[in-house]
């Protein structure tokens, strides 16, 4: 069964009503139609991998579609029958009987007799891949593949062969399924940063199960993230249509060469309205080699929480700019902490690249070799330092800081505190008696609730200064005076932040 799965769009990119859709399935068939009249004759400007174009866009999509393959999934889960059943399984249930409700159906009554034992319930969807190697490996989503029990894949000359998952990667909403297969049709691996705004890409893929369907736009936009589709976030944004079924399908520059694959579409109405997403090949290839040698996704690792300036956070660090990530954490033994990084720093530069924000950072640090040694410029205490050090691998499990940002009229208006004992630190995840103390209560629309404060969160600083308990706190904030400037950090579900407000 097609299906659709709809991610919420964060407030933070300024967009209302949308839903991020991963294109793997389709319930109903939506027609559409090309934005656009007529293109300047665009078959001059292409050429081929191996020679010069003769048919324009054709030419390319001779080339791309006959490795641009269906899969197709078959999932099984438990189901209960019985008076057992979970909430979330109730409509399903509801196919057993005559209407909801009704205890008795074709299966007849459900006695006091108890649960009855799970069956499997057979589900499953459709979308798209891509081969990149003649010898039978496909790159799709991890999203067109999860859970799946059973995966086959059909060739566009109707071949069918039976799919075996090499490996996936979540965070970044990719995977790798191989095929048995010898001198397969392949897709050239493009070079994805070098797309600029503006340029054709062709968009290939299975939409709504209508096999080997080529679309034409243009990128309209390139590193797209902080949009919560996946933890790693480096899109291209194109207008070539993308619909359901297109998820794991081919997007290719006018050489006929890989550039992304598609993930994702903002809609309204679940079809194509002008704005999808595909991953570049800048991240995607890597991940598939990194998946196709040992099956899984080696990434580098700081050991740091970061987050954006904004110009109160700057103003509090004393600086002009709010370019740069700052690291509200470090954790112990990381390397980070071996490297001389420390709470309050801004990283400016990584490997004699600028770093913007956060997200910028995260990127590179992601990208780098376990092992290197890499030079990290930094602003501590209104003053740049250079730092040198060596990239870890990332654990399993990793944290991110999140940036929460305000501004108030009084810092501490409408908040009380208490000590932090053994137990709340506990409850909290911090270890041993923890330090700082425990914000129980903020008014709403108080200075608190403006700066960003809830309760739960534990206060550790104010402007630097530690504290360590109410007394702390009451002698610490009494000291702010009006018109400042107040930087707070608090740690919040076990990430440190950086909160800033005005008095």
């Amino acid at each position: 069964m097609k299906q659709l799965v709809h991610r919420t769009v964060p407030a933070t990119i300024g967009v209302a009503l949308l839903g991020a859709i991963l294109i793997w399935g389709g319930q109903s068939l939506r027609t559409s139609h090309a934005s656009g009249s007529s293109v300047p004759n665009p078959s001059a400007a292409i050429t081929m991998p191996a020679a010069p174009a003769t048919n324009g866009f054709a030419d390319v999509a001779k080339t791309v579609t006959p490795a641009v393959v269906n899969i197709t999934t078959v999932t099984v889960e438990k189901v209960l029958d019985g008076r057992s059943t979970p909430d979330e399984l109730r409509e399903r249930m509801e196919e057993f009987f005559d209407g909801p409700g009704n205890p008795f159906g074709p299966r007849g009554f459900r006695g006091p007799q108890g649960p009855a034992e799970p069956r499997g319930h057979r589900g499953g969807g459709q979308g798209s891949g891509v081969i990149v190697s003649s010898d039978g490996y496909v790159l799709t989503n991890n999203h067109v593949i999860d859970g799946a029990r059973e995966v086959t894949v059909t060739l566009p000359d109707k071949r069918e062969f039976k799919g075996k998952i090499i490996g996936a990667d979540p965070k970044t909403d990719l995977a790798v399924v191989k095929i048995d297969g010898q001198n397969l049709p392949t897709v050239a691996w493009g070079d994805a940063s070098r797309l600029q705004v503006g340029e054709y890409v062709l968009a290939v893929g299975n939409p709504f199960g209508l096999n080997s369907t080529v679309t034409l736009g243009i990128v309209s936009a390139l590193g797209r993230g902080r949009m919560g589709i996946t933890q790693y976030e480096d899109f291209i944004q194109t207008d070539a249509a993308i619909n359901p079924g297109n998820s794991g399908g081919a997007l290719v520059n006018t050489k006929g060469e890989l550039v992304g694959i598609n993930t994702a579409i903002f809609s309204q109405t679940g079809g194509y309205q002008g704005v999808g997403f595909a991953v570049p090949t800048s991240m995607s290839k890597p991940i598939y080699e990194s998946l196709v040698k040992s099956g899984k996704v080696v990434r580098g690792y700081l050991g740091i929480g970061i987050q954006d300036l904004n110009q109160d956070l700057a103003k509090s660090f004393g600086i002009k700019e709010t370019k740069g990530a700052l690291v509200s954490d470090v954790k112990d033994e990381s390397p980070a902490d071996q490297g001389g990084l420390k709470q309050g720093d801004i990283i400016t530069a990584y490997q004699g690249s600028a770093v913007e924000d956060a997200v910028a950072l995260q990127r590179l640090v992601t990208k780098t070799v376990v092992g290197t040694k890499v030079p990290v410029k930094v602003i501590r205490d209104g003053h740049e330092k250079d730092l040198m050090v060596t990239i870890g691998e990332q654990p399993e499990t990793t944290k991110t800081a999140k940036t929460e940002t305000g501004e108030t009229d009084y810092a501490f208006a409408g908040v009380a505190v208490q000590d932090l004992d053994r137990d709340t630190a506990k409850e909290l995840g911090l270890k041993g008696n923890g330090q700082g103390v425990v914000v129980t209560k903020v008014e709403p629309d108080s200075g608190a609730e403006k700066a960003g404060l809830m309760p739960g969160d534990v206060i550790r600083e104010i402007n630097r200064q530690p504290v360590k308990s109410v007394k702390d706190f009451e002698k610490v904030s009494s000291a702010v005076k009006k018109g400042e400037n107040v930087l707070i950090l608090i740690n919040r579900r076990g990430a440190a932040l950086f909160l800033s407000a005005k008095v």
